[in-house]
């Protein structure tokens, strides 16, 4: 009893792992695993992939990342999810071409010579004639006539009977063949170069990524992959005058160091520009040092023109500052002093800052750019204000609303290089911080010269800039000038007198003269804010209180009483620090516009101080990709395969061809009969032809 059902069982497991196989290896399963791999493909090309962490959480939110997270959408050729798939489909392409290769082999190789008469007169395709010849010369002439069509044949002896069986194209299921081999052998050498390798010593040799900071020679081994790793794709910047012998290879968590069995020496990176300031070609010179041999050899990487040395390749991949030596000025943006300082960093450090009223910031010094190619195309005057407009609308607008990059019209083709900038974060002491980026040159917009800076609070953001407009002397001196004077309530009152004895010079209208000197004292401190929201924001909130009724006629009245007292103000400033009062003319007043306008957008800016690029030194860094993939050659074979197998399969065509000859009276009668896999209108013409050609009388 036991025997037996021991051996029911064993049936059992031998059947499912039959249906197993035989599922598997079926068609509709590798064509449901390419599905899969499609959607994936679709997924890994759509988002993109391997970015840094922060940039999933602007863009997604904290709940999606996580779920993303959780399916490694972020690194999808990597997933464990897709590396099975993969696998799968090697799986299932190599049992499907072990279950079918040797019978389509065995088929080619068969002349099908069991045929019988009967089956041959069942054939659509087919052909009796009689001929005068003896049986064993009819089939010998069959032969050399089916030959000279290109055909192989065969003579088979029956009962009272002569076979000829003939066959051309069978090479066609080498196309079966070669086509599901070359899937695998694609497969194989994507798995090769894919991270398989390096997910193995994570798993199996405790190497773990790198989240920290510091020089890449003190980073400890178990961060660090040896130079037997097989495939990598990694990136090394190096600095003009600087040498790697290491790249990077990021990870979602982190970083791994790959050593290198060769340095790199860069001795010069090589950058053309086109006439509006767009890079065309860039290039590094290097010297590449091998540390097996110790010989060392010159060499130029360009974009698309790699260097390829002992299986690494080297290409050109981008360019960044190398940690520029950059001078700055830095200007006060609250309080009411103007009293600038000089500054000083390089692009990757950081520089302490402190302020007078006892704030401690690090200004990170995260970018320079030597050129920066923008679109000035005419957009909106950032002066000017619609009629249309509602009170609200006219002066809640803060930074991201009234003001945008110079390069905001994408349609516009008015590229021009406006000059170098610098980028940097302010951080305070609690580690908060915004990012800026300030030109250092003033750049014409929308018809008019102004300093632009940048502010964005998150990295995904765009740069929303403020506008500072330049002075006579193409600075930003006197803008800071009507800043500082604007928080200076002694200034501020005497800007208010000046207002009230221009507008009213007459000696008897002392006490309207009184009421407007009130009126422009208040006015220019709702706009100076008081130590809290100012700008045309803090007008709004106070219009606000007034009926609705009465707010245009009040806001008219606003609007006369502050342009004409931050004029007044302007010249109580000036002179105060020693300088002439400014000519009142056309230019002046819309300076004076603009100006009002940065000092209302200016509360948006967020930041105590403005820093203005005076010098600089710059140093290049080339960015180059280094790899090393194995796996290349054998996709390169695969795709030789693939070709190979897809013009087999679909421009041979297997024909099939019998002719049965039996004795009859005065000579021999013959049956011919032709098959094919695909009936196609050639099949039907060459079937015509060998009809006319068989029969023919010697």
């Amino acid at each position: 009893m036991s025997t037996g059902t021991t051996g029911i069982e064993l049936k059992t497991q031998r059947r499912s792992l039959a249906e197993f196989v035989e599922l598997v290896s079926s068609m509709r399963f590798a064509i449901s695993l390419l599905t899969l791999i499609a959607v994936a493909s679709i997924i890994g090309t759509v988002l993109k992939q391997n970015e840094p962490m922060p940039n999933y959480v602007n863009q997604f939110g904290p709940f999606w990342f996580a779920v993303f997270d959780k399916l490694s959408l972020y690194s999808v050729y990597s997933a464990w999810w897709f590396l099975v798939i993969m696998g799968f489909l090697v799986a299932s392409t190599s049992l499907c071409i072990v279950r079918n290769a040797p019978k389509m082999l065995k088929d080619m190789r068969s002349w099908r010579e069991t045929v019988r008469e009967q089956s041959l007169r069942n054939f659509h395709h087919k052909l009796e004639w009689q001929a005068p010849l003896p049986r064993a010369v009819l089939a010998q002439q069959m032969v050399m006539r089916l030959k000279d069509a290109g055909y192989a044949a065969k003579v088979v002896e029956k009962d009272n009977a002569t076979l000829v069986a003939a066959k051309r194209g069978a090479a066609n299921k080498w196309g079966y063949i070669f086509a599901h081999g070359a899937i695998v052998i694609i497969c194989v050498g994507g798995l090769l170069d894919s991270e398989m390798p390096i997910r193995v010593q994570q798993w199996f040799f405790g190497k773990t990524p790198f989240a920290g900071s510091g020089v890449i020679a003190d980073i400890p081994a178990q961060h660090r992959l040896s130079l037997s790793n097989p495939t990598f794709r990694g990136n090394t910047m190096i600095p003009e005058g600087s040498s790697s012998n290491t790249a990077i290879i990021p990870q979602a968590d982190g970083v791994l160091i790959q050593d290198l069995p060769i340095t790199i020496l860069l001795k010069k990176f090589h950058i053309d520009f086109y006439s509006t300031g767009m890079p065309k070609l860039f290039a590094s010179d290097v010297v590449v040092t091998d540390h097996e041999t110790g010989k060392s050899f010159p060499a130029t990487i360009k974009v698309n023109q790699p260097l390829l040395y002992k299986g690494l390749a080297l290409y050109q991949s981008s360019f960044e500052d190398g940690g520029s030596k950059l001078k700055l000025t830095g200007f006060p943006m609250t309080g009411k002093t103007t009293k600038r300082f000089d500054i000083g960093g390089e692009v990757g450090g950081s520089t302490p800052l402190e302020r007078s009223d006892g704030n401690s910031y690090t200004v990170e010094w995260s970018g320079f750019r030597p050129f920066n190619v923008e679109n000035l195309s005419a957009g909106q005057d950032v002066g000017a204000v619609s009629k249309a407009e509602s009170f609200n609308e006219k002066f809640s607008v803060g930074l991201d609303k009234r003001l945008g990059s110079a390069a905001k019209n994408a349609n516009n083709k008015d590229l021009k290089n406006v000059g170098p900038s610098v980028q940097y974060k302010l951080r305070d002491k609690t580690g908060q911080a915004r990012e800026y980026q300030n030109y250092m040159q003033p750049v014409t917009v929308d018809g008019t010269t102004v300093f632009l800076a940048g502010m964005r609070v998150n990295p995904s953001d765009p740069f929303s800039y403020l506008r500072i407009p330049a002075d006579d002397n193409y600075s930003v001196n006197e803008w800071m000038r009507l800043r500082a004077a604007l928080q200076d309530p002694a200034l501020r009152q005497q800007a208010a007198t000046r207002y009230a004895a221009r507008a009213m010079p007459q000696a008897n209208a002392e006490a309207l003269r009184g009421q407007l000197q009130e009126s422009a004292a208040k006015s220019l401190g709702i706009f100076a804010g008081n130590g809290q929201e100012g700008g045309f924001l803090a007008i709004s909130r106070f219009l606000e209180k007034i009926p609705a009724a009465e707010q245009e006629k009040a806001a008219d009245i606003f609007m006369k009483i502050l342009n004409g007292s931050l004029w007044d103000l302007w010249q109580a400033a000036r002179a105060q620090d020693g300088l002439k009062a400014i000519e009142a003319d056309d230019k002046h007043g819309r300076f004076l516009q603009l100006a009002t306008n940065a000092l209302s957008d200016s509360f948006f800016y967020g930041a105590p101080v403005y820093l203005q690029l005076d010098d600089f030194t710059e140093i290049k860094a080339s960015v180059l990709q280094v790899t090393r993939s194995p796996g290349k050659s054998v996709v390169y074979l695969g795709c030789l395969f693939l070709v190979i197998g897809v013009f087999s399969m679909f421009y041979i065509r297997e024909r099939r061809l019998w002719v049965w000859i039996k004795d009859g009276e005065g000579g021999s009668e013959a049956l011919m009969a032709m098959s094919t896999q695909r009936k196609t209108l050639d099949f039907e013409k060459e079937f015509e032809n060998l009809k006319a050609k068989l029969p023919q009388s010697a």
